[in-house]
Protein backbone atom coordinates (compact mmCIF):
# COMPACT_ATOMS: atom_id res chain seq x y z
CA UNK A 1 0.00 0.00 0.00
CA UNK A 2 1.26 3.58 -1.03
CA UNK A 3 1.97 5.92 1.15
CA UNK A 4 -0.19 8.16 -0.75
CA UNK A 5 -3.32 5.23 -0.23
CA UNK A 6 -2.34 5.38 4.13
CA UNK A 7 -2.27 9.60 4.45
CA UNK A 8 -5.09 11.44 3.95
CA UNK A 9 -4.66 14.68 1.55
CA UNK A 10 -5.36 17.89 3.08
CA UNK A 11 -4.24 16.64 6.64
CA UNK A 12 -2.67 18.47 8.28
CA UNK A 13 -3.73 22.17 7.08
CA UNK A 14 -1.89 25.89 7.40
CA UNK A 15 -4.85 28.19 6.20
CA UNK A 16 -3.07 31.93 5.99
CA UNK A 17 -5.24 34.94 5.30
CA UNK A 18 -2.11 36.29 3.59
CA UNK A 19 1.05 34.96 2.30
CA UNK A 20 3.73 35.80 -0.83
CA UNK A 21 3.03 32.17 -2.20
CA UNK A 22 1.15 28.90 -0.76
CA UNK A 23 4.00 27.20 -2.82
CA UNK A 24 6.58 28.55 -0.64
CA UNK A 25 5.19 28.11 2.47
CA UNK A 26 4.70 24.42 1.96
CA UNK A 27 8.00 24.37 0.75
CA UNK A 28 9.24 25.20 3.62
CA UNK A 29 6.86 22.80 5.43
CA UNK A 30 8.45 20.23 3.73
CA UNK A 31 12.25 20.58 4.13
CA UNK A 32 11.07 21.33 7.77
CA UNK A 33 9.59 17.19 7.61
CA UNK A 34 6.07 17.70 6.77
CA UNK A 35 4.11 14.81 6.77
CA UNK A 36 2.81 13.53 2.96
CA UNK A 37 -0.64 15.14 2.60
CA UNK A 38 0.35 18.62 4.43
CA UNK A 39 -2.03 21.40 2.95
CA UNK A 40 -1.49 25.40 2.39
CA UNK A 41 -4.40 27.15 1.99
CA UNK A 42 -4.76 30.95 1.68
CA UNK A 43 -6.74 33.61 0.70
CA UNK A 44 -4.69 36.07 -0.96
CA UNK A 45 -0.58 35.45 -2.26
CA UNK A 46 1.28 38.59 -2.76
CA UNK A 47 3.88 36.79 -4.64
CA UNK A 48 1.71 33.82 -6.51
CA UNK A 49 3.77 32.23 -9.29
CA UNK A 50 3.56 30.11 -12.25
CA UNK A 51 5.87 28.35 -14.69
CA UNK A 52 9.13 30.06 -15.92
CA UNK A 53 8.55 32.92 -13.28
CA UNK A 54 5.14 33.75 -14.29
CA UNK A 55 3.42 35.92 -11.65
CA UNK A 56 -0.08 34.46 -10.41
CA UNK A 57 -2.81 36.97 -9.91
CA UNK A 58 -6.20 36.92 -8.12
CA UNK A 59 -8.37 39.31 -6.54
CA UNK A 60 -8.43 38.39 -2.39
CA UNK A 61 -10.83 35.28 -1.40
CA UNK A 62 -11.76 34.56 -5.11
CA UNK A 63 -9.54 31.95 -5.87
CA UNK A 64 -8.72 28.31 -4.98
CA UNK A 65 -4.90 28.82 -3.76
CA UNK A 66 -3.54 25.87 -2.15
CA UNK A 67 -0.46 23.51 -2.09
CA UNK A 68 0.05 19.98 -1.13
CA UNK A 69 3.37 18.61 0.23
CA UNK A 70 3.89 14.88 -1.37
CA UNK A 71 5.77 12.26 -0.63
CA UNK A 72 7.44 9.84 -2.96
CA UNK A 73 5.74 11.70 -5.69
CA UNK A 74 4.89 9.84 -9.13
CA UNK A 75 6.81 10.77 -12.02
CA UNK A 76 4.08 12.25 -13.65
CA UNK A 77 2.62 14.22 -10.73
CA UNK A 78 2.05 17.41 -12.57
CA UNK A 79 -0.41 15.45 -15.67
CA UNK A 80 -1.72 13.68 -12.27
CA UNK A 81 -2.69 16.71 -10.38
CA UNK A 82 -4.02 18.84 -13.77
CA UNK A 83 -6.41 15.47 -14.35
CA UNK A 84 -7.73 15.89 -11.30
CA UNK A 85 -9.03 19.22 -11.46
CA UNK A 86 -10.69 18.30 -14.80
CA UNK A 87 -12.56 15.38 -12.58
CA UNK A 88 -13.98 18.33 -10.52
CA UNK A 89 -14.63 20.96 -13.10
CA UNK A 90 -16.74 20.14 -15.70
CA UNK A 91 -15.66 21.18 -19.19
CA UNK A 92 -11.91 22.01 -18.08
CA UNK A 93 -9.45 20.81 -20.45
CA UNK A 94 -5.62 20.78 -20.46
CA UNK A 95 -3.08 22.57 -22.61
CA UNK A 96 0.47 20.96 -21.78
CA UNK A 97 2.11 20.35 -19.09
CA UNK A 98 -0.01 21.90 -16.63
CA UNK A 99 -2.46 24.94 -17.95
CA UNK A 100 -6.18 24.43 -17.03
CA UNK A 101 -8.90 25.94 -19.58
CA UNK A 102 -12.34 25.78 -20.20
CA UNK A 103 -13.12 24.05 -23.54
CA UNK A 104 -14.43 26.05 -26.37
CA UNK A 105 -12.52 29.28 -25.38
CA UNK A 106 -9.83 28.01 -24.52
CA UNK A 107 -9.10 30.51 -21.79
CA UNK A 108 -7.02 29.62 -18.49
CA UNK A 109 -8.99 29.04 -15.62
CA UNK A 110 -6.28 28.07 -13.63
CA UNK A 111 -2.72 25.96 -13.31
CA UNK A 112 -0.54 23.59 -11.58
CA UNK A 113 2.94 24.16 -10.26
CA UNK A 114 5.29 21.31 -9.15
CA UNK A 115 8.64 22.18 -7.09
CA UNK A 116 10.18 18.99 -6.18
CA UNK A 117 13.42 17.95 -4.70
CA UNK A 118 13.66 14.69 -5.97
CA UNK A 119 17.11 13.86 -3.79
CA UNK A 120 15.02 14.10 -0.87
CA UNK A 121 11.71 12.56 -2.24
CA UNK A 122 9.20 15.23 -2.04
CA UNK A 123 7.28 17.44 -4.52
CA UNK A 124 5.49 20.34 -3.38
CA UNK A 125 2.06 20.77 -5.67
CA UNK A 126 0.35 23.92 -6.05
CA UNK A 127 -3.47 24.86 -7.93
CA UNK A 128 -4.79 27.94 -8.56
CA UNK A 129 -8.52 28.25 -9.95
CA UNK A 130 -10.24 30.97 -10.43
CA UNK A 131 -13.35 30.01 -8.61
CA UNK A 132 -14.84 33.64 -7.73
CA UNK A 133 -12.69 35.95 -9.86
CA UNK A 134 -14.68 38.64 -11.56
CA UNK A 135 -12.51 38.73 -14.63
CA UNK A 136 -12.98 42.95 -14.95
CA UNK A 137 -11.25 43.00 -11.34
CA UNK A 138 -8.20 41.28 -13.21
CA UNK A 139 -5.31 42.98 -14.37
CA UNK A 140 -5.51 44.00 -18.15
CA UNK A 141 -3.00 42.05 -19.80
CA UNK A 142 -4.89 38.99 -18.02
CA UNK A 143 -8.78 39.77 -18.74
CA UNK A 144 -8.99 38.39 -21.88
CA UNK A 145 -6.62 35.55 -21.59
CA UNK A 146 -8.04 34.16 -17.96
CA UNK A 147 -11.34 32.74 -17.26
CA UNK A 148 -13.43 32.05 -14.35
CA UNK A 149 -15.98 29.58 -12.76
CA UNK A 150 -17.76 32.74 -11.67
CA UNK A 151 -19.11 31.18 -8.83
CA UNK A 152 -19.57 32.59 -5.20
CA UNK A 153 -17.12 32.28 -2.65
CA UNK A 154 -18.40 30.29 -0.46
CA UNK A 155 -17.84 27.29 -3.11
CA UNK A 156 -14.25 27.76 -2.90
CA UNK A 157 -14.16 25.15 -0.34
CA UNK A 158 -16.19 22.08 -1.49
CA UNK A 159 -14.05 22.82 -4.67
CA UNK A 160 -10.82 22.21 -3.49
CA UNK A 161 -12.83 19.03 -1.18
CA UNK A 162 -13.15 17.32 -4.56
CA UNK A 163 -10.24 18.03 -6.00
CA UNK A 164 -8.55 16.42 -2.96
CA UNK A 165 -10.85 13.60 -3.39
CA UNK A 166 -10.00 13.33 -7.21
CA UNK A 167 -6.02 13.53 -6.70
CA UNK A 168 -6.59 10.91 -3.93
CA UNK A 169 -7.78 8.42 -6.68
CA UNK A 170 -5.92 9.41 -9.20
CA UNK A 171 -2.33 9.07 -7.24
CA UNK A 172 -2.86 5.37 -6.84
CA UNK A 173 -3.75 4.90 -10.42
CA UNK A 174 -1.18 3.45 -12.85
CA UNK A 175 0.87 5.81 -15.39
CA UNK A 176 -1.07 4.16 -17.82
CA UNK A 177 -4.60 4.77 -16.94
CA UNK A 178 -3.42 9.15 -16.06
CA UNK A 179 -2.10 9.20 -19.69
CA UNK A 180 -5.05 7.62 -21.14
CA UNK A 181 -7.65 9.87 -18.82
CA UNK A 182 -5.63 12.65 -19.73
CA UNK A 183 -5.74 12.07 -23.80
CA UNK A 184 -9.35 12.55 -23.59
CA UNK A 185 -8.61 16.09 -22.25
CA UNK A 186 -5.98 17.10 -24.18
CA UNK A 187 -6.79 20.59 -25.21
CA UNK A 188 -3.67 21.11 -28.09
CA UNK A 189 -4.39 17.95 -29.81
CA UNK A 190 -4.69 17.92 -33.41
CA UNK A 191 -3.93 21.79 -33.34
CA UNK A 192 -1.03 24.10 -34.68
CA UNK A 193 1.32 24.53 -32.22
CA UNK A 194 4.47 27.05 -31.21
CA UNK A 195 7.31 26.53 -29.30
CA UNK A 196 10.74 28.05 -28.62
CA UNK A 197 12.44 27.05 -31.96
CA UNK A 198 9.43 25.54 -34.28
CA UNK A 199 6.40 24.96 -34.69
CA UNK A 200 4.15 21.91 -35.82
CA UNK A 201 0.96 20.36 -34.96
CA UNK A 202 0.39 18.65 -31.47
CA UNK A 203 -0.12 14.83 -31.55
CA UNK A 204 -0.73 14.08 -28.20
CA UNK A 205 1.65 12.55 -25.34
CA UNK A 206 4.14 9.86 -25.28
CA UNK A 207 4.60 7.73 -21.97
CA UNK A 208 6.95 9.57 -20.45
CA UNK A 209 3.78 12.69 -20.76
CA UNK A 210 6.33 14.50 -23.56
CA UNK A 211 4.25 16.66 -25.84
CA UNK A 212 4.43 15.06 -29.35
CA UNK A 213 4.92 17.76 -32.58
CA UNK A 214 4.91 16.92 -35.96
CA UNK A 215 6.92 19.20 -38.20
CA UNK A 216 5.64 20.15 -41.73
CA UNK A 217 8.48 17.98 -43.25
CA UNK A 218 6.66 14.92 -40.86
CA UNK A 219 9.53 14.74 -38.29
CA UNK A 220 7.92 14.46 -35.08
CA UNK A 221 9.72 15.98 -31.92
CA UNK A 222 9.07 15.14 -28.44
CA UNK A 223 9.09 18.23 -26.08
CA UNK A 224 9.80 17.39 -22.75
CA UNK A 225 9.83 21.34 -21.31
CA UNK A 226 9.21 24.83 -22.58
CA UNK A 227 6.64 27.04 -23.02
CA UNK A 228 3.92 25.51 -26.28
CA UNK A 229 1.84 28.27 -27.60
CA UNK A 230 -1.32 27.82 -29.95
CA UNK A 231 0.10 29.06 -33.20
CA UNK A 232 -1.47 31.03 -35.98
CA UNK A 233 0.42 29.84 -38.86
CA UNK A 234 -2.22 27.56 -39.98
CA UNK A 235 0.67 24.42 -39.91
Amino acid sequence: MTQATVAVLGRPRLHLRTTTSTNDRARELAMGGAPHGTLVTACEQTAGRGRHGRTWSAPPACALLMSLVLRDPPELLSLTAALAVCDTIDGAVIKWPNDILLAGTLAKLGGILVESRPQERWAVLGIGLNVAVQLEDLPDELRTRAASLELGAEQIEPIMGRALAALSRRLDQSPETVLDAWRAKDALLGRAISWDGGEGVAEGIDRQGCLLARRSEGTVLALDAGEVHLSSSGI
